[in-house]
């Protein structure tokens, strides 16, 4: 068995992609900016929204956070996200979830500009990794990605079974795997909570990929000899043991699947890391796309 380090391969495409963003810098241009909103003041949001700010600003990328009240009408929210997408100094934008009851996620996630939507949540973005021209990737799929391409995982003609059907990460990595590229050409199963024979489908898996919010729920018994395992459940548990009081888990019952595969991605440590070093790739790609319009430059 051997672990999917993802700090180790964030690390090698932190260096890559830090060494993309001076280029731009050498040439006398700016940097990649990104714009980031966030509603009220959940714990959750605004730890992830820290670790984005961290990771951007080691690489150089412009981070400009918008903290608005729980209360602010759907409408003032729209009408800052029009602002930043005629902003041609701003080339990413994030509307960080969950938004607050009254807004509606669906309508929010539309009016970002295609173009500026480094989350890939817009129907057209996710539209165009189904058609096999993407322009951006939802992030987490994209670290998933990037994990398999790091450690050399074979997927050509092995059957992927992915645990989770979300717009974020199920049905986008799903499209991505089945592309006739690498890492691509799987078969591709997407299972949910009506799945029949459930335990089977999972045990078929050359790849499983987990993504339900369910800590441990995959056993030993659930996994055939030699797959591999890619856990991109975060959940937080008791552990009365540890000064927090909590701890960080997969959806995947590390300590009993692990000596069955071939390869396995910790919690925390594998997926994670991946996912903001995703994000600052979608903002540079955007900053690039900003150069190729002027009208956006």
């Amino acid at each position: 068995m051997k672990l999917l380090n993802g700090k180790e391969a964030a690390q090698a495409l932190m260096k890559q992609t830090a060494e993309e963003i001076k280029a731009i810098i050498d040439q006398g241009q700016r940097p990649p900016r990104l714009r980031v909103f966030i509603l009220g003041n959940n714990p959750a949001s605004e730890a992830y929204v820290g670790r984005i700010v961290s990771t951007c600003t080691k690489l150089l990328i412009d981070v400009d956070v918008q903290r608005l009240e729980e209360q602010t009408s759907e409408k003032a929210l729209l009408t800052q996200i029009a602002a930043s997408n005629a902003d041609p100094m701003v080339d990413g934008i994030i509307v960080q979830l969950p938004l607050p009851a009254h807004i509606n996620g669906a309508t929010v996630t539309e009016a970002i500009d295609p173009l500026k939507d480094v989350d890939a949540f817009h129907p057209a973005n996710l539209g165009r990794i189904l058609l096999a021209t993407p322009r951006y990737f939802p992030a987490t799929p994209y670290g998933v990605i990037k994990l398999l391409e790091f450690y050399n995982i074979e997927t050509k003609g092995k059957h992927a079974v992915i645990l989770g059907r979300s717009h974020i990460v199920g049905l986008p990595l799903a499209n991505m795997l089945i592309q006739k590229e690498y890492p691509g050409d799987c078969t591709v199963t997407v299972c949910h909570s009506h799945t029949q024979n459930l335990h089977e489908v999972l045990k078929s898996a050359d790849l499983l990929f987990v993504a339900i919010g369910k800590p441990g729920f995959i056993k030993d018994d659930m996994v055939k000899e030699g797959a591999v395992v890619i856990d991109i459940g975060i959940n937080s548990v008791a552990a009365p043991e540890s000064k927090t009081g909590w701890k960080i888990v997969g959806d995947v019952d590390f300590d009993s699947v692990a000596p069955k595969c071939s390869y396995i991605s910790p919690v925390p440590g594998g997926v994670g890391p991946m996912t903001n070093l995703a994000l600052a790739r979608n903002t540079l790609q955007a900053r690039l796309h900003a150069d190729s319009h002027p009208n956006l430059s």
